[in-house]
């Protein structure tokens, strides 16, 4: 009986045999070439071993003497040959710039005697205004930018006619990779309680330069501070059961430092305070409170006793020197104003010096933010929108920055935005809580882009259930508190899919678990908080560095 031919050529010996098929390279090879090839193989690895050993020898000779390093060589040549070429350069500049800054000097000393004429005049006439004021405040500001940088003069580097630029280029990587998944209980974990080692429902936290948190213990109507690293921890405010008394608190829902945290109880009288909802602080770390059922903004000196009414006091209603229901104020520090979301009467109104002018009518107001550039910006949440005002410019419709096109979930459409954040460029970041996502419009933009959820109501990595708190990193990340999903997700901007950094793991109170995180922080070191608002705890998630 004759047996099959199961033979086929040999890729190396090009004979008919029977053949065995390398993985590596699909080959067919008679046994003996198998053999060989086999051993050109282990030869290969051989010599991949000893190059790693060597390049390991290399690395420990680099780590230990890092100044032999070709980059270094080339920075200390590059030293060499240029240092002389730029030290007479720079002196030959330096002579050019001296004798142009006297000419320029005399001619910005000449606009300063002017304005100082007008000052002189102005006080002999006994007769100006705030936007007299306004207006000398400004000349002074644009002087004195005119003379640290000169209109006509500026620096050029040229990398042609001189020699080229050196600099060490890194990669931009963001400045929080990961966090450990089992986190660090540092406040409360022990159940829902009244005593000193637990919380009730905690809804507000703080940490200090110190990296002490103050917690706002939401059922248990008191202020606690847990000292960094040690198991001490005291009542700073409250603390004496519920109620309006000067050393009681009522459902605390926010702490921000020690100076917030007065214990004077729910009232009207000058050192209460009832059901306040916007803070705002100054460059002296004055604190201003909109006193929303008193009717009224006050102003607590910092670190001191005194306070006053800067606003409002004067019972409910819409006279110019009332206020109905405020819910946020900011401090115009270019002109010492305060400008006031009057939620209550519609109206958004600046005080100055008791004087009080309607910046914006007929808006449904709720929060305010002044950007770096003294532009205002208002949210509108029954418009669906947010909206800019060029600073002394408030006659007009302002200018559209977020939403309003109605109620939707197009690009262009918001649904019940409420928290807003402003970066550098002025783009702004809006909550859309009810598309559960989260918009960036850029500056000019005629539609907002989606850069976190944006893919209906749910858990998966593309999706957010109600978002809550939002947070836009120096680097353009966006965090955010995904309420309802217990976790807290990082998005980068361009990304269809967020980034589970905490949480995640379901309901629970075990260490890598959260339930409903309701607020955020970080301390100086990245190291990420949270407020564990269902398990009555802070959490702590230390940053690991990769």
């Amino acid at each position: 009986m004759a047996l099959g031919n199961n033979k086929t050529q040999c890729f190396k010996c090009n004979k008919n045999k029977i053949t065995y098929s390398c993985a590596g390279c699909s080959k067919e090879f008679c046994l003996m070439d198998l053999a060989e090839h086999r051993q050109i193989l282990n030869n290969e690895l051989h010599h991949i071993t000893n190059e790693y050993k060597k390049f390991t020898q290399t690395i420990n000779e680099q780590r230990q003497n890092p100044y032999n390093h070709s980059l270094i060589k080339q920075i200390d040549q590059w030293e060499v040959d240029s240092i002389e070429k730029i030290k007479q350069k720079a002196k030959d500049c330096r002579k050019i710039a001296i004798e142009s800054l006297q000419t320029y000097i005399n001619t910005v000393e000449m606009k300063f005697n002017d304005l100082n004429e007008q000052i002189e005049q102005i006080h002999k006439e006994n007769e100006y205004n705030e936007i007299n004021l306004y207006y000398l405040r400004n000349e002074l500001i644009k002087i004195k930018q005119e003379l640290n940088n000169p209109s006509n003069m500026s620096i050029q580097q040229n990398g042609q006619s001189l020699t080229n630029d050196v600099s060490i280029v890194l990669s931009k990587e963001p400045k929080f990779s990961k966090y450990k998944q089992n986190a660090i209980t540092v406040a409360g974990g022990y159940g829902q309680g009244p005593q000193l080692y637990q919380l009730n429902r905690p809804t507000g936290i703080f940490i200090d330069q110190n990296k002490n948190i103050f917690i706002a213990d939401y059922w248990n109507d008191r202020i606690i501070e847990w000292k960094y690293n040690a198991k001490e921890r005291k009542i700073i405010a409250g603390g004496n059961g519920y109620g309006n008394g000067m050393n009681q608190l009522n459902n605390p829902t926010d702490v921000n430092a020690i100076t917030v945290a007065g214990g004077y109880g729910q009232g009207p009288q000058l050192y209460q305070l009832n059901r306040p909802t916007g803070i705002f602080i100054d460059q002296n770390k004055n604190i201003f409170i909109a006193d929303y059922w008193n009717d009224r903004i006050i102003e607590w000196k910092y670190n001191a006793k005194e306070r006053k009414i800067i606003a409002g006091g004067n019972g409910y209603g819409n006279g110019m020197n009332q206020l109905n229901n405020p819910t946020d104020v900011i401090v115009d520090q270019l002109n010492h104003s305060i400008i006031i979301a009057d939620r209550g009467n519609r109206r958004v109104i600046q005080w100055l010096n008791q004087k009080q002018q309607i910046l914006i009518g007929n808006i449904d107001c709720f929060g305010l933010v002044m950007d770096k550039h003294g532009f205002l910006y208002v949210s509108n949440c029954k418009k669906n929108e947010v909206r800019r005002w060029k600073m002394g410019e408030y006659n007009n419709e302002g200018i559209l920055v977020a939403g309003g096109n109605r109620k939707g979930d197009r690009l262009n459409q918001l649904n019940f935005p409420t928290f807003i954040f402003v970066d550098e460029n002025q783009s702004v970041y809006v909550s859309d809580r009810y598309n559960h996502r989260v918009m960036k419009w850029r500056k000019g933009a005629k539609q907002g882009t989606v850069v976190a959820g944006g893919n209906g109501k749910g858990r998966h990595r593309n999706q957010l259930s109600s978002p809550a708190g939002v947070v836009v990193g120096d680097s353009g990340q966006i965090y955010v508190a995904d309420w309802w999903n217990h976790r807290v997700m990082r998005w980068c901007e361009g990304k269809d899919d967020g980034e589970i950094i905490v949480g995640g793991n379901g309901y629970g109170n075990q260490s890598n678990q959260l339930n409903r995180p309701f607020d955020l922080s970080f301390d100086d070191e990245g190291n990420l908080y949270v407020v564990d608002c269902g398990n009555h705890r802070i959490q702590k998630f230390e940053i690991i560095f990769c």
